[in-house]
Formats: structure tokens, C-alpha cells, sequence
């Protein structure tokens, strides 16, 4: 995918300051954080193409025996 996708997001401030705590205490901006955040949740749900794709090699496998 070139590039990045800009979007604007409403978040509850209380959230907004424990994210820029948290991003702060691992050297992040506010948006990186939100970025990595996200993208662990996508690859442990599964919906990640290379979470999918590794998926399918390990059921591959597992049917191999």
C-alpha cells in the first residue's frame, strides 16, 4: 500500500492522555502508537493477511501430519 491513510478520529480524552502516556514511555507519537496498537489487534484477530497466510501454512501442516 503507498503511502499512508489520513482520517480524523474522535477519542474520549481520558483515553488521549493514557495513549500519550503510554506513547511517550515507549518513544512513540501519539499516532504511531495508535498505529502499533491497531496492528497488534489485527494480526492477533487473525485479520491480517501475513497472520491469514501463515494460518493457512500451519493448517497445511497440520493436515500433512
Amino acid at each position: 500500500m503507498p503511502g499512508r491513510k489520513a482520517f480524523l478520529l474522535r477519542i474520549d480524552p481520558k483515553l488521549w492522555e493514557a495513549l500519550e502516556k503510554w506513547a511517550a514511555d515507549e518513544l512513540r507519537s501519539v499516532n504511531g502508537q495508535i498505529e502499533y496498537v491497531l496492528s497488534r489487534a489485527v494480526e492477533a484477530s487473525g485479520r491480517d493477511r501475513r497472520s491469514t497466510s501463515r494460518r493457512n501454512e500451519r493448517e497445511s501442516e497440520d493436515e500433512r501430519g
